[in-house]
């Protein structure tokens, strides 16, 4: 359950987001003479809006309020990480031959046994420098172990899953050439289910993704975060600074009609 605190400070975040991207919104000039006229030009703004927040709800919203639950019970809190800057050649190489060996079907995932893969060959060969993606949430407990999420929309790509498996087995093989004994795990966070209340439609990922060890939607990545109620804590929250705010958002889209 969230601390009147945490409510406080999430609330706090939802209303300098929302408030600063009116202040710096410029809807698309893009001209749609039939929608407007019959929908009207503030409900146009409005599907405009809604489009363009779309496109950064996770790194304003999404992150920052993850981070919020997750302070109080990690040691370790942080977003938009950077991860490491070297790997190995073996590292590098057995990450392709996981690749590989799970897109040709010869394989299922399991991210256990693919991390002590890259584990064994974590510090064989030369030592190159990279530049890995950032990991959007990077959470350390107080045994040491590690925790990073690549955030992603609630439907991603179904052609990207491989790009997500090579990230997720990157960061691994980074942290372990610093420490090859470290406990790391590296996941795929979805903020919301969208076919709710059904259960999220996970076949799309499962050729790629050990749905189990990579994998952590709606409900199961807020109560990572936070425990079992947060995920209901959190719509609370959301649906409070709603109202709060309705009567600045309807006075903000009704100009576009004058």
């Amino acid at each position: 359950m969230l601390t009147i605190k945490q409510k406080e400070n999430i609330a706090d975040i939802l209303r300098k987001s929302l408030k600063n991207k009116f202040e710096n919104y410029k809807p698309e000039p893009a001209a749609m003479p039939f929608h407007t006229r019959l929908l009207g030009r503030d409900r146009m703004a409005l599907f405009s809006f809604i489009h363009s927040l779309n496109t950064n709800f996770g790194t304003t919203i999404f992150e920052p309020v993850a981070l919020e639950l997750a302070k109080t019970n990690f040691d370790v809190a942080k977003k938009q990480a950077t991860v490491g800057t070297q790997i190995s050649e073996g590292a590098q190489r057995e990450i392709q031959n996981i690749v590989d060996e799970i897109s040709a079907a010869n394989t299922k995932p399991n991210k256990s046994e693919e991390i002590e893969r890259i584990r064994k060959v974590c510090q064989t060969g030369k030592m190159r420098v990279v530049k890995p993606v950032k990991a959007d949430i990077y959470l350390e407990n107080e045994n040491g172990e590690k925790f990073l999420f690549d955030v992603k929309t609630a439907k991603p790509n179904k052609g990207g899953f491989k790009e997500f498996k090579r990230t997720l087995l990157e960061w691994a093989a980074v942290i372990l050439a610093e420490n090859p004994n470290a406990k790391v795990n590296t996941l795929i966070a979805i903020p919301y289910n969208p076919y709710e209340p059904k259960p999220y439609d996970r076949w799309t990922m499962a050729g790629m993704l050990d749905l189990k060890e990579e994998l952590k939607v709606a409900q199961e990545f807020w109560g990572f975060l936070n425990g079992a109620d947060a995920y209901s804590d959190l719509l609370d929250c959301f649906e409070k600074v709603g109202i709060e705010l309705r009567g600045e958002i309807d006075g903000y889209f009704k100009k576009y009609n004058k």
